[in-house]
């Protein structure tokens, strides 16, 4: 079992003279951005680190998951429910200085439920009352969102559920109204758009320049409310699986958040002898993307093919080397409605079970070795990321297995973006991807019908159903039952293929402290108390 927590560096006097030049700047890898610099509006991770040393919100979330003041310092909740109090903190400006009001919060709700907004939140869920009517018909404010004065506001459900507080506490991240509002109306987010890479916040840092495809760089915001950051300057550094360890090794970086957590690089890291390593369970999975919209993934008999007919374990431990676990199903083992697994499905390699099943779903080898179905050969253009060591081990074993099944797998080596991309605009078949998970075991935005992160189109009424159930349910042992069967469903109905869950490893210079990370909370939110040595 690996080794984890907090593994301090050996010895710390072989922090490079490269990074010991920089007395005032932290550099941090990461994996390229595509400078989406809008919480509003982001696709990968990646943005999300530069966005949350920018921009803050509402209610913040702690290392243990709990909510805790945020931009509000305090909240109230009335008895029944339905309202919700939130009172913004007196100190808080916006890194122009002018102060962050309950009008700028009232704005990010105005945004996130108009008619045409595209990106991946579901204000929806929160059933703010008047929300529908004003998404979807003529209203021209939103009747549940009130401004009682400059720093408090109300917000007034039509029904509360279990992610209330979530969706419109923690979920909200406040932008000025007085620049991205200047040419806002109903139906007109173009301008807002516009300045994804003109960000402004109230965060600890403000973004000095983007250089695409290789770094990012903020300087801190003096004027912050909560004090100074105790670093002057921020780079995040554009690394990738070739260069991260070597970047740390010799100075380029102080920080690396993406390496791939295995024996080799584990070892490689422990060796430099500077670098301490956080070592934690992740709050997600890996996953292989199947687009529902093409037939020949809609049915769940094929797609179990896929699962029986991949060896997993041999792909998860050729990436990991033991530091990632095969899952069966889309959830973390951190979670409270983790599901006994004694009633799921292990889908075990098992090939002749693979053919069965293809057999059963009118795919028929032929003598060419491939399988037809009314005419068409059964191929898989696998939309694959690199550099990325998932990847790396994935596509070989994938190709093998699946030709013993009959399945032409093609691999199309893509850039990580460019795959996001394809993927938001359904044109691909499968591609390997991951997944960080809310606070909350609610999977409506990655499974419900309507769900803002579904997008490979997966649909089932059952589910859709469940889900709504589970939001509603308040008694946390009923809502564990009510997930227990969503999963059941999601392990039969095999909406992805499910990899593994992995471990998360920070690294981080022994000249560096403060950071505070957990599952539930990124590096990228404790800048502010980050320290140089």
């Amino acid at each position: 079992m690996p080794e984890l927590g907090y593994i301090k560096a050996t010895d710390p006097s072989k922090v490079p003279e490269a990074a010991k030049t920089r007395t005032d700047t932290m550099v941090l890898g990461i994996t390229d951005p595509q400078g989406i610099f809008n919480y509003w509006f982001y696709n990968s991770a990646y943005d999300r680190y530069v966005i949350e040393s920018m921009i803050e919100r509402l209610v913040s979330v702690d290392k243990d998951a709990s909510l805790i003041p945020g931009l509000a310092e305090k909240w109230e909740i009335s008895n029944d429910g339905l309202t919700y109090t939130f009172h913004i903190d007196k100190r808080a400006t916006f890194s122009d200085g002018k102060p962050v009001t309950a009008e700028d919060v009232a704005f990010a709700y105005h945004v996130l439920l108009d008619p045409t907004y595209d990106g991946r939140s579901n204000l929806s869920l929160a059933k703010i009352k008047g929300g529908e009517a004003y998404k979807k018909g003529d209203a021209t404010s939103i009747e549940g969102v009130k401004v009682i004065d400059q720093h408090t506001l109300q917000v007034e459900v039509e029904e509360a559920n279990a992610t209330t507080l979530i969706e419109i506490g923690a979920n909200i991240f406040v932008l000025p109204k007085h620049i991205y509002g200047k040419d806002f109306a109903k139906g007109k987010l173009d301008y807002i758009k516009s300045l994804h890479q003109k960000p402004v916040g109230s965060g600890p840092y403000i973004l000095k320049e983007y250089i695409p495809g290789q770094e990012v760089r903020l300087v801190a915001n003096e004027n912050y409310w909560k004090g100074a950051p105790k670093v002057k300057n921020l780079i995040f550094k554009t690394t990738t699986q070739e260069t991260q360890i070597q970047s740390l090794k010799t100075g380029v970086t102080d920080f690396d958040s993406s390496i791939s957590v295995n024996a080799d690089n584990v070892e490689a890291l422990k060796e430099l002898g500077f670098v301490d390593l956080d070592m934690l369970l992740n709050n997600g999975y890996g996953y292989i993307a199947v687009n529902h919209k093409n037939p020949k993934f809609q049915d769940k008999r094929v797609r179990q093919a896929l699962m029986y007919g991949l060896n997993r374990e041999e792909v998860v431990y050729a990436y990991s080397q033991g530091y990632a676990n095969v899952i069966d199903v889309p959830q973390s083992k951190l979670s409270w409605s983790y599901p006994d697994e004694s009633k799921i499905t292990k889908y075990e390699y098992n090939l002749e079970k693979a053919k069965q099943l293809l057999d059963e779903a009118g795919w028929k080898l032929e003598s060419d070795g491939y399988r037809y179905k009314d005419g068409k050969k059964f191929t898989i253009q696998f939309s694959a990321s690199t550099p990325n060591e998932v990847n790396d081990a994935l596509i070989p074993i994938a190709v093998e297995n699946y030709k013993e099944l009959g399945i032409e797998f093609i691999p199309e080596q893509l850039e990580f973006n460019a795959v996001v991309e394809k993927r938001n605009k359904g044109e691909h078949e499968m591609a390997f991807l991951a997944v960080g998970l809310s606070v909350d075991p609610d999977p409506y935005s990655l499974f419900h019908t309507n769900g803002g992160s579904n997008k490979d189109g997966y649909s089932n009424p059952k589910v859709d159903e469940l889900i709504m159930e589970g939001l509603k349910e308040f008694d946390q042992s009923k809502r564990k039952a009510i997930y227990q069967e969503v999963y059941q469903i999601l392990n039969d109905d095999v909406p992805v293929i499910f990899m593994y869950q992995r471990y998360n490893l920070n690294t981080i210079s022994a000249r560096l402290s403060g950071f505070v990370i957990s599952p539930y909370k990124y590096f990228s939110e404790t800048l502010h108390g980050v320290q140089i040595n």
